[in-house]
């Protein structure tokens, strides 16, 4: 059985809830031939402390020992659901995290490399997500917040070796929900047309075994 972590991330910016942290616990919770999947929650906290999100990642890898890692994000600007195909080893945070820190150009990782790409495939995943008449695309940034540090950490750690169990993984930025988009402005997409299409989306990762 093939052995997979999603994750999402808790609330920040003000708004009380976050697409991703949705999203992880739906996939998590729905059937999967072949496939084992768990799912974590991260702290919008940066940094390596006990309380980040990258700590969170470790403790979430080291209990599941998945070999394929999809972590979700939000974003307030996206229109599609955004699959990611480059990490930079950077954090230049335009907001504070959720604990009151806001970084400026800064490595992620000293001495890293400055960038890492997906090792999911990014192009299938977007293509079998729009066979569902679901908006998406591969994007070549995904910024420079926590989003981006988890993507690079977990890049990071596969390269390393730290993350032992894990084979491949990546990142999904998905529009923000119309509530939130009601109280904060920007565009947005119903919660049911993106799990559509990260359905779709997921089973590219796993149809080799079914």
């Amino acid at each position: 059985m093939m052995r997979i972590l999603v994750t999402g991330f808790e609330p920040f910016g003000g708004s009380p809830i976050n697409p991703s942290e949705i999203l992880a616990q739906a996939i998590a919770e729905e059937h999967w031939p072949g496939a084992i999947v768990s799912r974590a929650v991260l702290p919008v906290v940066g940094g390596q402390g006990k309380e980040s999100s990258r700590a969170a990642l470790g403790r979430a890898i080291e209990l599941n020992q998945p070999s394929l890692v999809v972590c979700f994000g939000e974003s307030a600007k996206a229109t599609h659901i955004a699959f990611e195909r480059v990490a930079v080893n950077l954090r230049d945070d335009r907001i504070a995290d959720n604990a009151g820190v806001q970084i400026q150009d800064q490595p992620i990782v000293a001495g890293g490399p400055d960038a890492y790409f997906s090792s999911l495939p990014v192009r299938a995943m977007r293509d079998a997500c729009e066979g569902e008449g679901v908006p998406a695309l591969i994007s070549m940034s995904a910024g420079t917040f926590i989003c981006n540090e988890i993507m690079y950490t977990l890049l990071h750690g596969i390269e390393v070796g730290e993350f032992q169990s894990v084979v491949s993984g990546g990142f999904i930025h998905v529009p923000q929900l119309p509530e939130q988009a009601a109280e904060r402005g920007g565009p947005s997409a119903e919660l049911r047309h993106i799990l559509t299409g990260v359905r779709a989306s997921f089973l590219t990762l796993i149809s080799p075994l079914g």
